[in-house]
């Protein structure tokens, strides 16, 4: 027996979802270690949004504000985030099911959007319209929006003060079927990069992963 032997049927249905899902270009998305003490078992997901430096007019908010300096140059990391899927045959009270959607998205900030004391609700809201825009059924949804103040000091104070929004959260998917629910992750992460959502009729292309 190997070990694929030993992995739930309803396990291996999700993971095959996962590879079903259609990311944009923008993102970079690869299989990471994931945790080992949330659920018997459990995949993880990390995703970079990365655009060329030589854009900075196809973006706008944060990302617009991170690419002015390096238009011409390499290319510029926006946003970072962790999509982590648990899965427990025995099912969990706390979940309200056998499966369990975990992440997190970090992402710099203009000093302007990170003053605004709505910004908490605010990166809620994307969140909910993201899984409601793609259809993803869920339920017992919850989170925590936090901004991060960075201050540099002596050698190092002339380096300007930066501001981070990250958003943790978490819920239960209806079904076993985590498309959706990834690719609307997906595009949240984008969002909280400041890319501009796709037109209408567009498709992003799918990443290999």
């Amino acid at each position: 027996m190997n070990a694929l032997d030993q992995v739930p049927p309803d396990f291996r249905f999700a993971l095959e979802t996962l590879r079903k899902a259609r990311v944009r270009a923008e993102l970079r998305l690869d299989e990471i270690p994931a945790p080992a003490r949330l659920a018997p078992f459990a995949v993880a997901l990390g995703a970079e949004v990365v655009v060329p430096g030589g854009l900075p007019g196809s973006v706008h908010g944060p990302a617009a504000a991170a690419l002015a300096p390096a238009a011409g140059s390499d290319d510029v990391e926006l946003a970072t985030g962790r999509f982590i899927l648990l899965h427990d045959p025995e099912g969990s009270a706390v979940w309200d099911g056998e499966f369990r959607i975990v992440t997190y998205i970090r992402a710099q900030l203009e000093p302007d959007m990170g003053n605004d004391e709505m910004l908490g609700s605010v990166a809620w809201t994307w969140l909910v319209e993201a899984l409601d825009n793609h259809a993803a059924e869920y339920r017992s949804a919850g989170g925590t929006a936090t901004r991060v103040l960075s201050e540099s000091f002596g050698s190092l104070a002339d380096r300007p003060g930066t501001i981070d929004i990250e958003l943790r959260a978490s819920w239960t998917p209806a079904g076993r079927d985590i498309t959706a629910h990834l690719e609307a992750w997906s595009d949240m992460v984008c969002t909280f990069a400041g890319l501009p959502p796709l037109p209408d009729g567009v498709t992003a292309l799918p990443r290999r992963r």
